[in-house]
């Protein structure tokens, strides 16, 4: 196919990864006459049960706590918005690192942090838990809308940007799903992910860490003076103070976020564009290749985003009220793992038939329930907890 839709490289850097030159899907597809290879990766994604389900699937605070709290979704959302802005500006593919930006949190249990601490305690003695390895697990094995394959059947670049979303996978991070994969397809996984890769990972750090500022001071965690005195939201605000004078204190706060938003991209891509003047890739294998993420922001930004994640550990992650949710949700996610390995019988119907068909021991089926338990919403999760548990509840 010659068309112009399959020609991503046009207008795209040289160390660019071209959708052109992808190196395929596992299952052979014939290519589409209308989108890239990168796009329909995209398109897949959106259209599964998994990202649907990220709506109701808490960032911090859980779904009952307010409407304008992020969620999964929106900050998947938020992510892939500010990632198609780099790879613009770096001339890189912007499907491929859309589709990266929108499925990188694909595996995160009900509850965010809380809930995959909750199921990694539970599964512990089986393995662990890692919402990393989840959302690989649902793009190759999970999602089953497809009838000649299971998962997304995403391109090779697709998956290994998802699988290298924190660098390099060292051997002590390896798990059973990663390990059997790379047998039959090596995903290269001792080398850093391709560029558009790196740009989503870095755009999903750029969007935690100032949004959730706002969650936090939308909550009354802290006060729009306690931003004073941090780098990049202390000269921000004073500036946006200057600027509107007789603003309210939501919109300088959502000025501040978005001026320090426009901070942190600017650094990023200063910095970006030097490592690449001085690596001069010539395609995006040398970015693989290289010593150390061409994508980055520079040593004083780094820092500056550290004391960032710093004060949100303190004022935020560790609040008394966070604290108060997290351990809920801890509870409710262990006590339902707990249920379903003492009884699987109870799981849904569907669900017990494949668990009796697929057969295996103690660490299969809770592999299995982990699969069942991280794709509950919020909502759901309470639900089944209240139905199981509570004495009020026997239907």
């Amino acid at each position: 196919m010659d068309g112009h839709f399959q020609d991503s490289a046009h207008g795209l850097a040289i160390y660019a990864t071209k959708a052109a030159e992808t190196r395929g899907r596992q299952v052979p597809e014939p290519r589409s006459p209308t989108r890239t290879e990168y796009q329909r990766d995209r398109d897949r994604i959106v259209h599964s049960g998994a990202f649907r389900k990220l709506r109701n699937k808490t960032q911090v605070f859980i779904e009952n706590e307010g409407d304008y709290y992020r969620t999964r979704l929106t900050h998947s959302l938020e992510v892939a918005q500010i990632a198609r802005s780099i790879a613009r500006a770096l001339g890189l593919d912007e499907d491929l690192t859309e589709a990266l930006a929108l499925a990188h949190d694909l595996g995160h249990t009900c509850f965010g942090h809380a809930g995959e601490e909750g199921l990694h305690e539970a599964m512990r003695p089986f393995g662990g838990f890692s919402h990393n390895e989840q959302t690989f697990r649902i793009l190759t094995k999970l999602e089953n809308r497809y009838a000649r394959f299971d998962g997304l059947n995403l391109t090779w670049e697709t998956l290994e940007g998802i699988v290298k979303h924190n660098g390099p996978v060292a051997a002590e991070h390896m798990t059973d799903t990663l390990r059997d994969f790379c047998k039959v397809w090596d995903l290269e996984l001792t080398t850093f992910a391709g560029p558009e890769a790196q740009v989503a990972a870095i755009a999903d750090d750029i969007a935690y860490n100032t949004h959730d500022i706002d969650d936090g001071h939308r909550a009354g965690l802290f006060r729009l003076e306690d931003l004073r005195e941090l780098p990049l939201f202390g000269a921000a605000l004073s500036g946006m103070e200057a600027r509107y004078p007789n603003a309210d204190r939501e919109r300088l706060m959502h000025e501040t976020v978005r001026e320090v938003i426009g901070l942190m991209v600017t650094d990023l891509l200063d910095t970006t564009r030097a490592r690449l003047a001085a690596l001069q890739p010539k395609s995006a294998t040398d970015i693989r290749n290289a010593a150390q993420t061409t994508v980055s922001f520079s040593f004083a930004m780094t820092q500056n985003v550290n004391v960032l994640r710093e004060f949100l550990n303190t004022r935020m992650y560790r609040h008394s009220k966070v604290n108060r949710i997290c351990a809920k949700a801890r509870r409710i996610v262990k006590d339902l793992f707990a249920f379903f390995m003492a009884d699987p019988s109870c799981l849904p119907n569907a669900w017990f038939e494949l668990l009796r068909v697929s057969g295996g021991g103690e660490a299969r089926k809770a592999r299995f329930i982990a699969d069942y338990i991280a794709g509950m919403t919020d909502r759901f999760a309470v639900q089944e907890h209240r139905k199981l548990f509570s004495t009020e509840t026997m239907l």
